[in-house]
């Protein structure tokens, strides 16, 4: 028993009540809001989204100013610490995050409000620097085959000889549907190729009725 009163009481010493000065205040703030819109500017550029979510990037840049102030009260007292952790542990989030490099813009948020909150601002301006350049040379450099897809509607007796010189550009294609109908059938096939040129030269020399060929990224269709 005596132990555990002394840990307690070690605890508890360990944390003095501190003032948070104005100039420290605004320092904290100021620096967030240089590296959350030096964030806002990279979601911006870097997205690959069809369709650019402004409010998720409005998201991004106000998370930090909270989550610093956060930090820089919890280092100064260890009450606010304890309720901070109740109420932060009873909050649930329930909207989805569909793309997976929105949850990296978020960590990145909370990264960012955390080490400012800690005033470890040289931390934070040389991840923040790194991981663009990480984003820059993943998204922009072209590694291996793009996916796309192929539809198209022709005669029954053509979809063979439009199979086979499928296979002469790519070995690498699947059927995702094949539906008949009085006028012919329609294909929707998912292939994958550096470069669909070949394949769309070789289409416009068969009797087909009408092709197209789309380039998707995951669920963003380009």
């Amino acid at each position: 028993m005596n132990i555990l009163s002394k840990t307690i009481d070690n605890i508890f010493n360990s944390y003095t009540t501190q003032t948070i000065g104005t100039a420290q205040i605004a320092s904290v703030l100021l620096v967030v809001l240089v590296l959350a819109l030096y964030e806002f500017v990279v979601y911006r550029v870097v997205s690959h989204r069809a369709f650019y979510n402004k409010s998720f990037n409005i998201c991004i840049v106000v998370l930090p100013f909270f989550i610093a102030t956060i930090v820089m009260c919890l280092q100064s007292n260890i009450v606010i610490t304890l309720g901070t952790i109740g109420a932060l542990a009873i909050l649930r989030f329930r909207t989805a995050v569909k793309d997976p490099v929105d949850m990296l813009y978020l960590l990145w948020s909370v990264h960012i409000g955390i080490v400012c909150g800690c005033q470890l601002y040289e931390v934070a301006v040389l991840t923040s620097l790194v991981v663009t350049i990480v984003l820059l040379l993943m998204n922009y450099v072209s590694i291996g085959r793009k996916p796309f897809v192929l539809v198209f509607q022709c005669a029954p007796e053509k979809d063979l000889e439009i199979l086979s010189n499928l296979k002469e550009v790519t070995s690498r294609f699947r059927i995702k549907s094949r539906n008949f109908t009085e006028r012919g059938m329609n294909y929707v096939i998912e292939f994958s190729a550096k470069d669909p040129t070949a394949l769309t030269e070789r289409m416009k020399g068969l009797e087909i009725e009408k092709f197209s060929v789309i380039e998707y990224d995951s669920e963003d269709v380009i």
